[in-house]
């Protein structure tokens, strides 16, 4: 699909008003997309597992309005006004009014909260931005009853991108995937799409628990990191780093390896941060009980056999990913080793989910 096929026609009648709610997750990258080009266009591309229980529920009322054509909302966050994100969902809508232009017919309140701490380092902007987009095409498809399933979710994931990059990879299935690939059918800068390939049963149930490190502001943000990738001098081999990453995970994925799976998601983990520190300026996100939390796991790796690995996003807090079937022994390690480096004692557990889901009322 391109952008043409993101434009609708007339729309049959507009709503004098109504109410919609959807529930999106977060995901976590295991192909790392860090650089970009305008507008929300990805320089390498990505994947990720969509998580289950690290969600945003957003519910948009819209209410028709007069001759008034300018943008017009009000925003809740966990039931009181947040004017500090005001500025963010205007340039989202601003974006993404020419795709869906019923939004100057209307009044929005947009009410959200999150199912995990706000600021604890989780992908907010991921699944907020997501929960929106759902909520924007549940009302175009109210205006629109002849969209199909596969243009309402490739079309949610386009705008979700508008909003924040990851976020297209947060609207349907458990494994998703982003950015134009050659050896990747259907894959597009534009919207993630449902990994192709066949996928081992182990990480459909894969576990994701994420170890709160900091849950403050980063001193940087990946808005300003990914800027900082152009004139990167080793941005090109990063990029061609992601590439021929996803082209060994069509195997790594099918056959289940998961000793080539965590050498894969660890070094692109460690790459991320790699390319933080060696842009101009460097910056390290990484705290020293990040570097603990590492150490530890490839010590209780070798110890045990128990295939557990890290990842990271952007930001100091670690992500353990294991099967399922390891769940209760890496529990233990947690309690008996790692909460320690994290900030009181806080950590999230999550497991691979499958995208988002409308909130009936």
């Amino acid at each position: 699909m391109t952008e043409k096929d993101f434009l609708p026609g007339v729309y049959q009648k507009l709503l004098d008003n109504g109410k919609v709610t959807w529930k999106a997750p977060s995901n976590i990258a295991l192909v790392k997309y860090w650089g970009k080009k305008p507008v929300q266009i990805p320089a390498n591309p990505s994947i990720s597992f969509t998580l289950d229980a690290c969600a945003t529920t957003t519910s948009v009322l819209f209410e028709k309005k007069d001759n008034n054509k300018a943008l017009s909302f009000d925003l809740l966050f966990e039931g009181q006004p947040k004017d500090d994100f005001k500025p963010k969902i205007h340039t989202f809508l601003e974006r993404v009014e020419k795709y869906v232009p019923f939004l100057k017919e209307y009044h929005f309140i947009i009410e959200t909260s999150n199912s995990f701490p706000h600021s604890s380092g989780i992908a907010s902007s991921a699944s907020g931005m997501a929960a929106l987009s759902m909520c924007l095409m549940d009302i175009e498809r109210q205006l629109n009853p002849a969209m199909d399933d596969a243009l309402f979710h490739a079309k949610a994931s386009f705008l979700a991108r508008l909003g924040s990059g990851s976020a297209c990879r947060s609207i349907k299935s458990s494994l998703v995937q982003w950015g134009a690939h050659q050896n990747i059918p259907n894959s597009s800068d534009l919207y993630g799409v449902e990994y192709p390939f066949e996928v081992d049963s182990v990480f459909k149930s894969y576990c994701d628990t994420i170890l709160l490190v900091h849950k403050g502001q980063k001193q940087i943000s990946s808005t300003v990191g990914h800027q900082l990738m152009h004139g990167h001098p080793y941005a090109k081999n990063r990029f061609q780093q992601a590439f021929d990453n996803l082209d060994k995970l069509k195997s790594i994925l099918a056959s289940g390896n998961l000793k080539e799976f965590i050498t894969v998601v660890e070094s692109e983990a460690l790459t991320l941060h790699a390319m933080m520190m060696t842009s101009m300026p460097y910056f390290m996100l990484m705290k020293p009980d990040t570097l603990e939390i590492i150490n530890k796991i490839w010590q209780y790796r070798e110890a045990t056999k128990t295939p557990v690995c890290f990842t990271l996003d952007a930001g100091a807090n670690v992500h353990l990913l294991y099967p399922e079937a390891d769940k209760e022994k890496v529990l233990d390690f947690i309690k008996d080793e790692l909460i320690e480096h994290c900030e009181n004692g806080q950590y999230i557990h999550d497991r691979v989910g499958s995208g988002a889901i409308k909130i009936n009322a």
